[in-house]
């Protein structure tokens, strides 16, 4: 943690690549999706003033990849919430390699009631 942002590195392996020394688009969307969920998570918790984040699942969520990642690692992944609401948390997250944003994600994160498929995944 950095302030409100949530921070990870990450460094990928040689079967993340698309092709020689560029990580996969692929990955990058589930990076961010995943790291942007576990932000959402965090914060639904906090402003509810829980002790264990709700689960939490992707209602919708946009990547902008803006220029090739290379696989050197480690990559740093950067998330934060831009609106919490409810059960709701819009989060925004950045992937960086080498000190240049490579990728960008903005999404609505939703915690799951009991009944749920994804309910107690954690």
């Amino acid at each position: 943690m950095e302030g409100d942002v949530v921070v990870a590195d990450w460094t990928p392996q040689e079967h993340h690549h698309a092709f020689e020394g560029v990580l996969s688009g692929g990955i990058v969307g589930t990076l961010l999706d995943c790291h942007c969920n576990w932000t959402a998570a965090y914060h639904l918790m906090r402003a509810q003033g829980g002790d264990v984040p709700p689960c939490t699942v992707t209602a919708e969520y946009a990547i902008t990849l803006k220029r090739p990642t290379p696989m050197a690692g480690p990559l740093r992944l950067e998330a934060k919430p831009v609106e919490i609401q409810g059960d709701r948390a819009v989060i925004e997250g950045t992937l960086t390699a080498g000190g240049k944003v490579t990728a960008t994600c903005r999404g609505t994160f939703v915690a799951v009631k009991p009944g749920h498929p994804a309910y107690h995944r954690w």
